[in-house]
């Protein structure tokens, strides 16, 4: 029943050149970690650093990715050999380590995927990295293509989609949420040398019991936001 949807103009796109990957692997994986080593390099460059001066820093790596079957059914549907780069190519998991691999990082490295809320969770994980010294600097990232129609089925039967696409946050009129595609990624530092940011606090809870699986509990969300505002980590 839903109608619109929001997407990345242009993702398709891929300069393989610049990231050492072949014709055959880019086919072989999915946009989703294409569009991620985009956003990383991007971030890497605006905070003022290059390839050759992060390759074997202690430079973590925590990424928020979500929505990671689609992929795998898009293959399916047009009979893809996986070949030699289909297995890593369709693992959410395998996108972090792929970033790593490619500047050479030696810091943590790890994907995470909590639904709509993953971009957040790998924030909260390389703040705590970085309290604990475990890296000297982090790369956070999040990323989610919408890739094939059977997840928009899914929802639409758990009329969990708004009619006509839209997001209606806090508003009396909400009656769903619009799926979107989205990916960013911005390098946190215990002493930034470009722009500052300040993280002002991050946490983690789950809601426990709430009124069906899907179903947002109001307290449980009120507590994870007060106890991210009883802290401040600058970075």
């Amino acid at each position: 029943y839903v109608q619109h949807g929001h997407f990345v103009i242009g993702a398709e796109l891929f300069d393989n050149r610049l990231f050492d990957m072949s014709p055959a692997e880019v086919r072989a994986t999915d946009p989703s970690h294409r569009v991620l080593l985009e956003a990383v390099f991007g971030a890497i460059t605006g905070a003022g650093h290059t390839r050759g001066s992060i390759l074997g820093t202690s430079t973590g790596m925590f990424l928020g990715i979500a929505n990671v079957s689609d992929w795998v059914n898009h293959q399916r549907d047009i009979d893809a050999q996986p070949g030699v780069y289909g297995t890593h190519g369709a693992d959410g998991g395998a996108a972090a380590g792929r970033v790593s691999y490619l500047f050479g990082l030696k810091g943590p490295c790890f994907s995470v995927n909590t639904a709509c809320s993953s971009s957040l969770v790998a924030l909260d994980s390389a703040c705590q990295n970085l309290q604990l010294r475990t890296c000297d600097r982090a790369l956070v990232a999040g990323v989610c293509l919408q890739l094939h129609a059977s997840s928009f089925g899914a929802f639409c039967a758990l009329r969990a989609l708004s009619p006509d696409g839209q997001c209606k946050t806090f508003d009396g009129r909400a009656d769903g949420y619009g799926r979107s595609e989205a990916f960013g990624a911005m390098v946190l530092e215990q002493e930034p040398c470009g722009i500052e940011t300040t993280v002002r606090g991050t946490a983690t809870n789950q809601d426990g019991r709430s009124a069906s699986f899907m179903a947002p509990h109001g307290p449980s969300q009120e507590g994870v936001v007060r106890s991210a505002m009883r802290q401040t980590r600058t970075v």
